[in-house]
């Protein structure tokens, strides 16, 4: 099954709509900058708590890089 596919029976499921095209990538998005700044399991874990902040996607996106950004400045 594809990563799509299982993820609208996934949000079927669970009574919530999938994500559209664009939300996807930007997840996407999210996760890679998390997983890139510190450990992969950062990845789905930063989705979640975006989910959680009931924040868009984008202002989380936003905000990981920030937090991002003060690591690498940070001695």
């Amino acid at each position: 099954m594809e990563d799509r596919e299982w993820i609208a029976r996934f949000a079927a499921a669970l009574g919530a709509p999938a994500p559209t095209d664009a939300e996807y990538e930007a997840l996407l998005a999210l996760a890679g900058t998390a997983a890139h700044a510190s450990a992969r399991t950062a990845a789905p874990v930063s989705c979640w708590v975006a989910g959680r902040a009931g924040v868009s996607v984008e202002e989380a996106r936003r905000v990981a890089e920030t937090v991002t950004s003060e690591g690498r400045a940070a001695p």
